[in-house]
């Protein structure tokens, strides 16, 4: 019982890039997703029509690597982000780093094609 609360502690203390590598590398130890399921059932509209495909307005930005050239990256991600020199270096160093939860269309094309100019691999989702 005790190991549990001393997990938590020591969950507690750690900063947002190291409990998300903690998940990365529990997913890989064990075979386990920490997403969570999403049922994909739609429910067809009257007269058996397939629904229109809405277009995306919000993306989700991620870095999934930063290359070779990490400074160029980090001032890239200073320059389009309000990340501070220190969050833009640790998301450099640590990929995959979400960018963006909920950027507009326009802003995630820009964020993207600012980073893959200096190398960077970059994804939206």
């Amino acid at each position: 019982m005790s190991s549990r609360i001393e997990i938590l502690d020591a969950i507690k203390k750690m900063n947002v890039m190291e409990l998300a590598q903690l998940i990365k590398d529990i997913e890989n130890e064990f075979g386990v997703s920490a997403a969570a399921p999403v049922a994909a059932v739609a429910a067809m509209p009257a007269g058996g029509a397939a629904p229109a495909a809405e277009e995306k307005l919000e993306y989700k930005v991620i870095l999934n690597d930063a290359g070779a050239n990490k400074i160029n990256v980090i001032k890239a991600l200073r320059s389009v982000t309000a990340l501070s020199l220190g969050d833009a270096k640790n998301g450099a160093e640590n990929v995959p780093f979400v960018i963006a939860e909920a950027a507009s269309k326009d802003d995630a094309h820009k964020i993207k094609k600012a980073l893959e100019e200096v190398g960077a691999k970059v994804e939206l989702a």
